[in-house]
């Protein structure tokens, strides 16, 4: 299935929610996978499909909330302890975001829900996250095909942290299981970049 394909997939599921809920309660949708799966990417474009229908969606990047490179539990617990409860509510959020190039806690950032709430980052899929979201889709790809997504995208700014990064996606993956939870599984790793052949299957 291409990556055109995935994206009308999941922007169908997205409405066919959407057109039973209540006024002002968004559809919360999370895309979770290691670092280089494609979660950027199908959020980029499904935000862009559902937008060109005329649906209002609010993009959340947890890449803006993990604070510093040790950030991913506290991230994923803010999501869903703080963020989601609230945007779920129709209310406005806040989170204090981090500057990754000064290595320190940037200002706080509103965070305004519509009616699509569209989360990306590791650690959307956990268990105090799982109540809140209406659709969890997992993203796969292979370890060298994702590396060298990352490597691409960031360079050096993020080889000397790859591994210690990955050890808390695999503390993540061991505690959470994400994967066995999601709506959608999404295999990006044929392509380098993911552009292409992205297949979509019910997750088991």
């Amino acid at each position: 299935m291409t990556t055109t394909d995935a994206v009308a997939h999941l922007a169908a599921r997205v409405r066919t929610t959407l057109a039973v809920r209540p006024p002002g309660a968004p559809v919360v949708v999370a895309l979770d996978g290691r670092s280089g799966s494609g979660k950027t990417t199908l959020a980029r474009r499904l935000t862009r499909e559902l937008r060109d229908g005329g649906v209002a969606v609010t993009v959340l990047h947890l890449d803006h909330v993990y604070p510093g490179w040790d950030g991913l539990a506290a991230a994923s617990a803010c999501l869903g302890e703080q963020l989601l409860p609230r945007l779920r509510a129709g209310l406005s959020a806040q989170y204090p975001s981090w500057s990754w190039v000064r290595d320190r806690p940037g200002p706080q950032v509103e965070v305004r829900p519509s009616e699509v709430v569209l989360v990306e980052g590791v650690g959307s899929g956990s268990r105090t996250s799982r109540s809140l979201v209406d659709l969890l889709v997992w993203l796969e790809a292979p370890e060298p095909v994702r590396h060298g997504r990352a490597m691409a995208r960031d360079g050096d700014s993020y080889a000397p942290h790859w591994r210690r990064w990955a050890d808390q996606e695999e503390a993540y993956l061991a505690a959470e299981r994400p994967e066995r939870s999601a709506d959608v599984v999404v295999l990006t790793g044929d392509l380098p970049d993911g552009t292409r052949s992205s297949p979509v299957s019910p997750a088991p």
